[in-house]
């Protein structure tokens, strides 16, 4: 099992524009970590930075005792980590099979990590044959998290997995979420349904206009009366 480190991370889209700053975060080994905060927190940008999509421009990304900061998002996988962004995660025209062959193309035992897969995913087996872009909102998601264990990475990142779906969907898949660390899967999770991340997390960080706000035990958080004032209330917290 492997641990994430982020250290005084500096990170924009657009050079001396930073949406970032000084931002601290720690992943613990084979637990979930979850990034909780209001609309244009920098929560997708943390993730994606770490994930080599946006820019870094001061600060460091620490995979175990490895830096990876600014790592090109091709050599993820050489670094046993995974990334999940929140839309256009699959390939719509494939069928389920073919969209968990692709992910392995060049590998050995491909049928053997597939049928292991359908066995964290039976949603997904019964489905096998069929277009991925048919499936339901909760059953895209569940394919592209399998589509990112193909590998076994041991670090995962998922920016906002419930998005778009019902109650009901955005708990199952939120559960599947959590029971990735039974599989001793490090897991870094953005999501804007804060019940939810809170329920499954075992840590929680708080972002707000680009910095840390509060971070501590995911259990400690969902008590907390300022986040509920901020979440509940419809209070906006400002950078310190």
């Amino acid at each position: 099992m492997t641990s994430l480190g982020v250290v005084g991370l500096e990170a924009g889209y657009v050079r001396d524009l930073p949406i970032l700053t000084d931002v601290d975060l720690v992943a613990e080994s084979g637990r979930l970590t979850t990034i909780i905060g209001p609309n244009g927190a920098g929560k997708s940008t943390l993730i994606k930075a770490i994930a080599g999509l946006v820019p870094i421009s001061a600060g460091r990304i620490v995979l175990g005792e490895q830096s990876i900061t600014g790592l090109r998002p091709d050599l993820m996988g050489q670094h046993s980590l995974a990334y999940v962004p929140q839309t256009d995660n699959i390939f719509r025209t494939l069928t389920i099979d073919e969209n968990l062959a692709l992910t392995l193309r060049g590998e050995a035992g491909v049928r053997a990590r597939i049928t292991e897969l359908y066995e964290l995913f039976p949603a997904l087996r019964e489905k096998q044959r069929e277009k991925a872009g048919g499936l339901s909102g909760g059953q895209r998601q569940m394919l592209a998290m399998a589509m990112a264990l193909t590998r076994k990475p041991t670090v995962m990142l998922l920016d906002e997995p419930s998005a778009g779906l019902s109650p009901k969907i955005a708990t199952e898949v939120l559960d599947l979420v959590r029971s990735l660390t039974d599989q001793g899967v490090t897991v870094l999770l953005v999501e804007q349904n804060v019940k939810q991340a809170l329920r499954v997390a075992d840590h929680c960080y708080i972002l707000a206009e680009g910095r840390n706000q509060i971070d501590g035990p995911a259990a400690d958080i969902a008590k907390d009366p300022v986040v509920g004032e901020i979440y509940l209330g419809g209070k906006r917290m400002s950078a310190a």
